[in-house]
């Protein structure tokens, strides 16, 4: 028999955060730091929704690009947040979580051979979904000196004439990594220099800590050039739901619907109606779960600083990304013999990308309570392999 399978897909390796949590998922008593999920309930203003939407049979298929309703609450949160307006019946299309919106802005905008550039460390689709559309990933290492944020400088250093799009994974996961409006006007000066287009994953907008989230395309000339990727997962507490939204110029969306029309057909209905709520609504919500995270954000930097242990403040999303390096091991050894020694899971910077290795990805989506349990058993880890040295 022939060979099944196509080249591409198996030369792309697992997840490098499913690979590690098989290990969790065959040991009991783990406390574990390492899913980006959110531990709260989705809002029940939001479930009412849901289930109305049900007991009245809505549970027809939508159009392909979403209810127009809730299309429309989408645009008026970019205007009232990014003060960006977007025509919801023809640069708005609701997806299947923020993932599926990546994963067809790719394969609508790349051409065999495009090249793709992908700050690291960051979420582990964008690498894998630039190959399947038949880009080469070109990385931009980013340095914990800089805050794993990312410089014009760094995109000038790996621009070439095969270049076409930049995605911009801010604020970004694993890292907590946030981009200023300073610093997003030199990425746009070199964007438009360049003639490039940009993904910009703003998934963890509403999870931002110092000042307000700023979008890319809220700065003059990018509106045009950036296809924006959010949903509802994160800030919401819908992981479950699987919703998300694209919000792109015209030229752009028309193709990445026609993808979603063939693939999809629409994403689910129920979830669609609960979304108009989340967005009509949800407000407090974001900000009770937001001011939460914060706690538990500072909580864990206090945590790190008392125990000498190394971390940069970061002010998005919700993980911490502190260094091990002083431990003399992979990230992957450290997080391993932690998980074995002390039960607590936590996941390898490595997963993210190479320039990860040296550190690892915490997450704060989950009790104070148990962050206090685990940052008790960190603390007793370190000490051990200190007085080991």
């Amino acid at each position: 028999m022939r060979n099944p399978l196509s080249d591409e897909i198996v030369s792309i390796k697992p997840s490098g955060i499913r690979k590690f949590f098989d290990l969790v998922s065959e040991m009991d008593g783990v406390i574990s730091l390492g899913v980006g999920e959110p531990d709260f309930d989705t809002p029940w203003h939001i479930r009412d929704e849901g289930i109305y939407s049900l007991t009245k049979g809505k549970t027809f298929y939508t159009a392909n690009s979403g209810l127009k309703e809730l299309k429309q609450e989408i645009a008026k949160y970019i205007k009232r947040t990014q003060n960006v307006s977007y025509d919801y019946a023809s640069e708005v299309m609701v997806t299947v979580g923020g993932s599926e919106g990546i994963d067809i802005a790719f394969r609508a905008m790349i051409n065999q051979g495009d090249e793709v550039l992908i700050p690291q460390p960051s979420y582990v689709s964008y690498e894998p979904c630039a190959r399947l559309a038949g880009a080469k990933p070109v990385i931009i290492n980013l340095k914990a000196e800089n805050e794993f944020k990312l410089t014009a400088e760094e995109i000038l250093e790996n621009v070439t004439d095969k270049t076409k799009l930049l995605v911009l994974p801010f604020p970004n996961n694993p890292t907590g990594s946030i981009m200023e409006k300073e610093e997003l006007e030199k990425i746009a000066k070199v964007i438009i220099e360049k003639d490039l287009y940009v993904l910009s994953d703003e998934i963890y907008a509403e999870l931002t800590y110092k000042g307000k989230h700023v979008s890319i395309t809220s700065i003059d000339g990018m509106r045009e050039r950036t296809v924006l990727i959010n949903g509802f997962s994160k800030a919401y507490a819908m992981t479950g739901w699987r919703l998300g939204y694209a919000c792109a110029p015209k030229l752009i969306l028309e193709q990445m619907l026609k993808i979603h029309q063939y693939c999809i057909m629409c994403a689910p209905t129920t979830s669609q109606y609960a979304a108009i709520s989340a967005l009509k609504h949800g407000d407090k919500d974001v900000e009770e779960m937001r001011n939460s995270y914060n706690q538990r954000r500072r909580f864990l930097m206090h945590s790190f600083k008392e125990m000498g242990l190394d971390c940069f403040e970061p002010f998005g999303a919700f993980y911490v990304f502190p260094c091990i390096k002083e431990f003399g091991m992979t990230s992957e050894e450290f997080a391993t013999k932690f998980l074995m020694e002390e039960k607590v899971a936590t996941v390898p910077g490595t997963a993210f990308g190479d320039s990860g290795e040296g550190f690892l990805r915490i997450s704060y989506a989950y009790s104070l309570d148990t962050l206090k349990k685990a940052m008790e058993k960190l603390k007793k880890f370190v000490t051990k392999l200190r007085a080991e040295k």
